[in-house]
């Protein structure tokens, strides 16, 4: 903390967000730049989620420092091909996902439907007619139900503080929360089975 006080109010030097300490206590914080007008700037982990269309969460990483979200498409995708041996019907996400290469990314692995809304710039109207499309606004509403997942870990599955000390004990802290919501997530599945009823079976011989 010396040294980089020295390097910005002596020197005048313009330290690399990477080099700075931002906690005496949890050296590994980063600073994360959100763009919001509230909170333009936070503290702490940028944590990627994927959701599958049953509520269980498929991949979480604690990402280091403040990378761009377009980084992690191609790199989700090899990851949902590797646990399930296939490529997921339908990929969505928000706008800071999107870009020519993701999309490309996203036919080539073979995703049937690719729902990234246009980040910036004027949509051209088959684009603007493909987003008003039924089938893109239903994987959108999917989308934002990441965000109730997350009140969820934060309310429900113990995400909100972590006490422990260290960037190892972050990880293990968040992959806890993880497996408890998956874990949870199951037990409701097995529980609504149960309870459909049973459809009686109709057999017809054909001679």
């Amino acid at each position: 903390m010396i040294d980089q006080t020295r390097r910005r109010v002596l020197e005048g030097e313009k330290v690399p967000n990477a080099e700075k300490v931002f906690s005496i206590f949890e050296p590994h914080t980063d600073l994360i730049k959100r763009g919001k007008v509230l909170t333009p700037e936070e503290f702490g982990h940028k944590v990627f989620l994927a959701e599958s269309e049953q509520g269980l969460i498929t991949q979480y990483e604690v990402l280091v420092g403040n990378p761009h979200d377009q980084d992690h498409v191609e790199v989700s995708l090899e990851h949902h091909h590797a646990t399930f041996g296939h490529a997921p019907r339908c990929y969505a996400a928000d706008r800071g996902f999107q870009n020519a290469d993701n999309e490309k990314a996203c036919k080539r692995h073979g995703v049937k439907e690719v729902c990234l809304p246009q980040c910036g710039g004027q949509k051209t109207p088959k684009r603007a007619a493909y987003e008003k499309t039924p089938k893109f606004q239903q994987a959108q509403r999917f989308r934002a139900g990441i965000e109730g997942r997350i009140s969820v870990l934060f309310r429900g599955r113990g995400m909100k503080r972590c006490r422990a000390k260290g960037r190892e004990r972050f990880e293990v802290f968040v992959g806890a929360a993880v497996l408890a919501n998956n874990l949870l997530r199951i037990a409701a599945l097995l529980e609504s089975r149960t309870k459909q009823p049973k459809k009686s079976s109709r057999k017809t011989k054909v001679a």
